[in-house]
């Protein structure tokens, strides 16, 4: 190997143990250092540092006045609007734990986030809390003791049709308002401000103010709440993950995960403080947590959100914040590539690109790297490792394996072990396959009551990803394959499991299995097999509309085929690989 070889597997010099003890404690640091700096940039409003925290200040306050305390779980159901970023610092200001759900869920898949994660407080969108929560938590198994609301309009003025066309403020009668929280302490603190009857430190919105309207029971909550002070080893996020043959598991990160994950993309990138961090990845998902929302608090960075992903919207995101640092998956930059007005002059300032959630192929890296004017760097990691294990190093190009044709998805990031094993958990040598196994700083604690999946998982020793794939002589990862069953749709995961169990519940249907069909924007989509009862008749297009209307939009089958019987092995296991094969 010579020189130019090694330096080009090197990686960048990081910092493997945390620099806060918690999240919060970052987020603290960048308020002292720059309460007036800009935080959030959300459409045509900014909040600051200490707007922000004056804000979750109010929410904490109203918490712990409700109940809420040490341990308690808040569900968070919002897109990537600015209530998300108070939400996760209200939360751990009250002392609790938040628990992130899909705010695309169905009733169904709700229902089972809420049994699970048990939540004293939920704060959701309103349109998802009319459409979807109102119904759950009307049930006696699903009672949340404190629901907030939001409307992804709240905290800007523009009203972008192109994201908001239909858009209205529900206004929920029977959930407090968010926005109204806000505003109320956001104008206390302002009034005592001018009267002089704060300290400095209150009126920064260094710590929690009461609001005259409530002032009895905010102040007692205020004193409860107090200098808090969060363990790097308490969990601060229970993120939803799956297995291929049960329920949703959540995975608990712990501020020292999350941490520790955000500055591996800090000091990879050479993000500078005040940067602008882009949120190409839904926040709901461990890698827009992690590679935007904690990102943006490490590196006192201000954070760009624009509700969802749009490619006009983002591009227009660009040209106006000018964030220098995004991650998301392949899709979003296929997206990007696809719409004509979206050049490479105006995605300029967006000089750091990564992708992560999904595989990329070497030739369609060097398209995007023609058409959108930037090398888009692989990242690779789960839920349970809090993202990265392995990321391209900024500056570099991934190698692409010339017998599989498959793209590096990296090198170890600093403090990160890998072992790629055999069946028997012996690991082997370089080029062979195996399936991959990380420890270091960044894995989970465990699964959230699971002890059983936490001990599969964990036991060995180190994290079992589920992954085949192999390591090269140089040290670079490649990932051929999965030992699950998981699908992978444009970074969202789709586990057969789920489509199975609802299309089960059609009355026609006998049996199904699903696997994974190549879908040319999405990577990946899901295709079932399905077996009727005798007599019964269904179509196709009639188990497909079945399935959307109860699936969140990514998850439901593109193809369904009709079968007399599904192959089986002799002690009656499904062939899935026989169906994929066809």
């Amino acid at each position: 190997m010579n020189a130019e070889d090694e330096n080009c597997r090197r990686a960048p010099v990081a910092q493997v143990g945390a620099t806060h003890e918690s999240v919060l404690a970052a987020f603290q640091t960048a308020v002292a250092a720059g309460p007036k700096l800009p935080a959030i940039h959300y459409f045509d409003t900014t909040m600051s540092w200490q707007d922000v925290d004056t804000a979750s200040d109010a929410v904490a306050a109203l918490l712990a006045a409700r109940g809420f305390s040490a341990g308690d779980r808040l569900a968070l159901c919002v897109q990537n609007n600015p209530a998300f970023v108070i939400g996760l610092l209200a939360t751990w200001k009250a002392r609790g734990t938040v628990a992130l759900v899909s705010p695309m869920s169905k009733r169904s898949e709700f229902a089972l986030a809420v049994e699970d994660l048990d939540p004293t407080a939920l704060l959701c969108l309103d349109d998802v809390y009319e459409e979807v929560a109102r119904h759950v938590l009307g049930t006696r198994s699903a009672r949340v003791p404190i629901v907030l609301t939001v409307s992804p309009l709240d905290f800007q003025a523009r009203d972008d049709l192109r994201m908001f066309d239909g858009c209205r403020r529900r206004d929920p009668a029977d959930t407090i308002d968010l926005a109204r929280v806000v505003q109320a302490r956001a104008a206390s603190v302002a009034e005592a401000s001018r009267a002089g009857t704060v300290s400095s430190s209150a009126a920064s919105g260094a710590g929690p103010v009461p609001e005259p309207s409530t002032r009895e029971s905010d102040s007692s909550a205020d004193r409860q709440l107090g200098a808090v002070r969060i363990a790097p080893n308490d969990v601060a996020v229970i993120a939803p993950t799956s297995g291929t043959t049960g329920a949703p598991k959540g995975a608990m990160l712990t501020h020292r995960n999350l941490l520790v994950s955000a500055q591996v993309y800090r000091d990879w990138s050479g993000l500078v403080a005040g940067e602008p961090v882009l949120a190409m990845s839904p926040l709901f998902h461990v890698t827009g947590l992690v590679g935007a929302a904690i990102l943006a608090m490490v590196t006192r960075s201000p954070i760009v959100l624009t509700h969802r992903f749009g490619p006009t919207v983002i591009a227009d995101a660009i040209e106006e914040r000018r964030p220098a640092f995004g991650i998301a998956a392949i899709t979003a930059y296929k997206a990007l590539a696809a719409e004509p007005t979206v050049t490479a002059g105006r995605l300029a300032p967006l000089r750091i690109r990564f992708s992560g959630g999904l595989p990329i192929d070497p030739d369609v890296v060097d398209e995007l790297d023609e058409r959108l004017g930037g090398y888009i760097h692989n990242a690779y990691g789960q839920t349970e490792t809090a993202s990265p294990t392995h990321l391209v190093p900024y500056g570099q190009r991934a190698p692409a394996d010339p017998d599989t044709g498959v793209l590096s998805v990296g090198i170890p990031v600093p403090g990160t072990a890998v072992a790629v094993v055999d069946e028997a958990g012996l690991p082997v040598p370089p080029g062979a396959f195996g399936e991959i196994m990380t420890s270091g700083p960044q894995v989970m604690a465990g699964y959230w009551r699971r002890p059983d999946a936490t001990a599969d998982a964990l036991g060995r020793g180190m994290f079992a990803t589920g992954d085949i794939g192999f390591v090269d002589d140089d040290g670079w990862l490649f990932v051929v394959d999965r030992s699950s069953d998981v699908i992978n749709a444009a970074g969202y995961k789709i586990w057969p499991y789920e489509v199975e169990q609802v299309l089960s519940a059609h009355p026609a249907v006998e049996e199904v299995a699903v696997v994974d069909i190549a879908d040319e924007y999405r990577g990946q989509s899901a295709r079932a097999y399905v077996a009727l009862r005798d007599g019964e008749v269904a179509t196709a297009a009639e188990l497909i509309e079945y399935c959307r209307a109860r699936m969140a939009a990514y998850k439901y089958p593109r193809e369904v085929e009709i079968v007399d019987a599904l192959p089986r092995t002799a002690t009656g296991k499904i062939l899935r690989r026989r169906l994929r094969e066809n």
